[in-house]
Parts: C-alpha cells; structure tokens; sequence
C-alpha cells in the first residue's frame, strides 16, 4: 500500500505534518516533511495516505517598479542548507522576489568547516544558516546543547561568521532549524534564530526573514512583531533582535 514518494501523514501525531516516503526498512518509513525542516521515522502502521496541500503562501510583493525618480538596491543573501531539496524552495522564492542570493548545500556539521571561504568569496549582507535540527523531549532540558541534533553547528557557524564580520548591522544572520536551540544560537551572535517554542519551522521561514530584511531600508528599523509574523509560525518559530534594513535606495533613478 505504502511505497517510496507517497505522500502520508503519522496517526500518532494527529495527522499534522505532511511527509513524503524516502525510503521504507522492516516495516518502518524514513519521512521527510514536504514543507516543514523534518525528518522523521514511523511504523508502516501509523501512516495515513494524504493528499492535504500547504495553504501557506508567503509575502512575495516586492515589485518596486516605477514608481518614483529612486532606486533600490536590496541586500544580497548567501544561503547554507543542510538540505537540498529546501534551498532549492528557498532560492526559487529569492528569484521569485527578485533578490541576488548564492546557495550552498551541504551538511550540518560541514557547515563550520565551509562558511568563512563561502563568505569571503560572496561577501552577503545576509546570511541564512539553516537545514534539520530536532530536540530530544526525552531529555526535558533545553539548556542542554547535546540535547539537540544539530544545533551546536549552527552555534560554532554563528560564532565563525562573526570573527568574519562583527558587526550585527553590516552582516544580518538568520541560524537554526526545527526546534533548534535559540537561546544559544542568538547568544553566539545571530540576528534570528529558531526556535522559541522548540515547535518546527516551515521551509521557507529563514528565506522569508531573509527577504523582507533584504528590502527594508537602510535607514528604517524593522518592525520586528510583524516581521516575524510573516512566517508561518510566527514568534514560537523564529525570535531576533531589532534592527534595520539592508537595502540601499539611490537617487536619480
């Protein structure tokens, strides 16, 4: 009944993530969330069959046009995922909302050893650190960094980044993944950082930081409560400091 590509949801969980099937070993599925940062495993037993699509659609009206005798320059993105398949979502919504962006792919705990060469060679205003994270509910102590799957990569990747550039202002970066541990990650030096609520993130959440910064105004602090209310999850999914923009505006046009 089940096989490898269905789309399924977990009975013990109350349906509420959607899955796709990687793969399928003595009875129990490798799932991976069509548009949450999760992977997961589950007994062929407590799968459901779905065929629910995501209803979250994400701002995407930067359309600057012609507007006025200004022009815009938004700030450029390099984006590191430890997931392929999610920087691809994330770099078709960059190219949807028209901002320049490099994409890197590779895996969490690479992450530490690539991201100074990466950001030497791109030079970004903004920096997305994401891929898959989890925290161990067993363990019941989020203080604790070995209780998360991959958040001490993003933490040391934060804390390489900022020997890069110091300055929260000239280098915005936006770290974690589903349930990653926030705390730490804004205290090594991030901007945002998931995840308030230790709750999962959507895919594009970090993206969606990451563009709505890219076109707010140099001069103009970001109204952070709104912000981050447009991300599926809102405050519980992701939390920052206050700041400004990275777009320059020049004129004549």
């Amino acid at each position: 009944m089940f096989d490898v590509g269905h789309k399924v949801t977990r009975k013990s969980y109350n349906d509420d993530v959607v899955f796709y099937i990687v793969s399928i070993n003595n009875n129990i599925a490798i799932l991976k969330g069509i548009d949450v940062r999760l992977i997961a495993d589950a007994p062929i037993e407590d799968l459901n069959m779905s065929d629910r699509v995501d209803n979250f659609e994400p701002e995407c009206d930067f359309e600057l046009c012609d507007r006025d005798e200004y022009f815009y320059m938004p700030g450029k993105i390099l984006h590191i995922d430890g997931d392929e398949d999610y920087l691809e979502k994330s770099l078709e919504f960059y190219k949807k909302a028209g901002v320049m962006a490099r994409g890197v792919a590779v895996k969490e705990n690479e992450i530490p050893n690539i991201i100074s060469k990466y950001l030497q060679d791109t030079k970004p205003d903004i920096l997305v650190i994401t891929g898959h994270d989890s925290f161990n509910k067993n363990e019941n102590d989020e203080n604790n960094i070995n209780n998360y799957k991959n958040s001490k990569y993003f933490i040391k990747a934060v804390q390489l980044a900022r020997e890069y550039e110091k300055s929260h202002e000239k280098l915005v970066i936006i770290a974690g993944a589903c349930q990653s541990d926030y705390e730490d990650i804004i205290k090594s030096g991030a901007n945002f950082a998931s995840s308030p609520k230790r709750v999962n993130i959507h895919a594009l959440d970090p993206a969606i930081i990451a563009v709505n910064i890219a076109y707010t105004d140099k001069s103009k602090n970001l109204d952070i409560k709104e912000l981050l209310n447009k991300t599926k999850y809102g405050k519980n999914g992701i939390g920052g400091l206050m700041g400004n923009g990275m777009m320059y505006v020049g004129y004549p046009r």
